[in-house]
């Protein structure tokens, strides 16, 4: 299960299994990476049902 973020300047995907973790990153900055990375972890559960209502695993 993956998430994908955008913005523009580029975009990144982070893994969100087995934990939250950095796959890559295309022109994100340190700030941007930081920044993602603490959104992802605040709504974590909201985008895990998401993704499974989505895909419907």
């Amino acid at each position: 299960m993956h998430v994908h973020v955008n913005c523009a300047d580029g975009e990144a995907k982070f893994w969100l299994e087995p934990h939250i973790e950095l796959a890559q990153n295309y022109g994100l900055n340190d700030r941007q990476m930081r920044a993602a990375e603490a959104l992802i972890r605040k709504h974590e559960n909201d985008i895990r049902k998401a993704w499974h209502k989505h895909f419907g695993r």
